[in-house]
């Protein structure tokens, strides 16, 4: 069956169970959705629900349905690691051999004497660190030194921190396109983040200036194929930085994860054929990493309102899912990403309800599907549910 449309949602950090692998990244115990909804007492997500959210796991508020309006599943992360590039690489077809470096020491003076010369001038930090403390810990010296400062964290990440009266922001990217250039071979991090900030000690705040810069895919993904067959490929969110923009027509910024909503819901009144792919990363980004599960609570059921806009947009020819690229349970000591299954949701106006589809072993069966769909050719990984759900 030939569909004409596309859309991907990544509901960034939602995971929904340990991997049984979880104990090798430190991770046993880890369950964001379910951890989350205990640690609230119950969660509202009345769309997630109708399309069968508790049918996938137990959640406290959110029981299983008789009747779902979408298929439901878990998928299992084959690459190793559990960061946001891996996840969206292997869900678009990408499975990788070994995880990317990490620097819980923080970078080698190779790399810092490297970048430093290149940029012309010292830094401050280089260590782990939570983006929000550094930046109150070492903004100061900053404003007096004018020196970038740059921390990583347990994922793959070399992050740049600048107050944008100190350094511009285009100046911040370029530093950042400096880095990305030399963190390639053995030290090829996931993302280069450029965190521009402003405020005065004591009240510093990151703005929505961050960039991200990606290594490209290894090999071709899914999204290079419909690109190369003609599909569009829209792209909401930060998915453009974390394929490099490859496979990507175009790139759509959202504000908030409410807004991302809203931005796939627009770009699918706008496209006729192609994928609108999608991500909302405040889950992770905001709540996650800051162990706030009231504030991932509050947002989740915020995603879960705005929803109708995009499942109204839908029409007679469309695919859509919704899952995630981690987990980021923010009930457990650790800030980091965690190493979890992930829900699938899918379905269609066309398309069958209601149905299991088990455990998948790899989130690249979300892009054999949308190949499937689309009738691209896909010789890659992953398994198509496309004719579970056409019936």
């Amino acid at each position: 069956m030939r569909l004409q449309r596309g859309v991907v949602v990544v509901l960034d950090g939602l995971g929904v169970g340990e991997l049984p692998d979880a104990d090798r990244y430190g991770d046993r115990g880890s369950a964001t959705l379910q951890n989350t909804a205990r640690a609230v007492g119950g969660l509202r997500l009345a769309n997630l629900q109708r399309l069968g959210l508790g049918n996938i796991v137990p959640v406290d508020g959110v029981p299983p349905v008789e009747a779902p309006a979408a298929c439901f599943g878990r998928m299992e992360e084959r690459s190793p690691g559990k960061d946001s590039t891996t996840g969206h690489w292997e869900l678009m077809g990408v499975h990788l051999d070994r995880p990317f470096p990490t620097y819980p020491q923080g970078f080698p003076a190779e790399v810092m004497e490297a970048f430093e010369r290149a940029i012309g001038t010292r830094t401050l930090g280089n260590r782990p660190a939570s983006g929000t403390q550094i930046i109150e810990e070492l903004g100061p010296e900053h404003l007096r030194t004018g020196y970038p400062i740059v921390y990583t964290s347990a994922d793959s990440v070399f992050q740049i921190a600048a107050h944008e009266e100190v350094i511009p922001v285009d100046r911040l990217y370029e530093m950042c396109r400096i880095a990305r250039g030399i963190l390639q071979g053995p030290h090829a991090v996931s993302r280069v983040i450029a965190r521009p900030f402003v405020g005065r000690p004591g009240a510093f705040v990151r703005t929505g200036g961050r960039k991200d810069f990606s290594l490209e895919p290894p090999r071709p993904t899914v999204l290079d194929r419909l690109v190369g067959a003609g599909y569009p490929v829209w792209a909401v969110g930060k998915v453009a930085d974390l394929f490099s923009g490859r496979g990507i027509t175009r790139s759509l910024p959202s504000r908030d994860d409410v807004d991302g909503v809203l931005q796939a819901a627009r770009a699918l009144a706008e496209l006729d054929r192609g994928l609108v792919f999608a991500t909302l990363v405040d889950l992770d980004t905001k709540y996650g990493h800051r162990n706030d599960p009231a504030g991932y609570a509050r947002n989740l059921e915020a995603i879960d309102g705005a929803l109708p806009a995009l499942l109204d947009a839908l029409r007679p020819g469309d695919l859509f899912v919704l899952t995630a690229d981690h987990g980021n349970d923010p009930t457990t000591p650790s800030t980091d990403h965690s190493r979890e299954y992930v829900p699938l949701l899918t379905g269609g106006p066309q398309l069958r309800a209601g149905l299991d589809l088990g455990v998948r072993e790899t989130f690249s069966d979300v892009g054999a599907t949308v190949a499937e769909a689309l009738g691209v050719a896909w010789e890659g990984p992953g398994r198509s549910f496309l004719r579970e759900l056409v019936g």
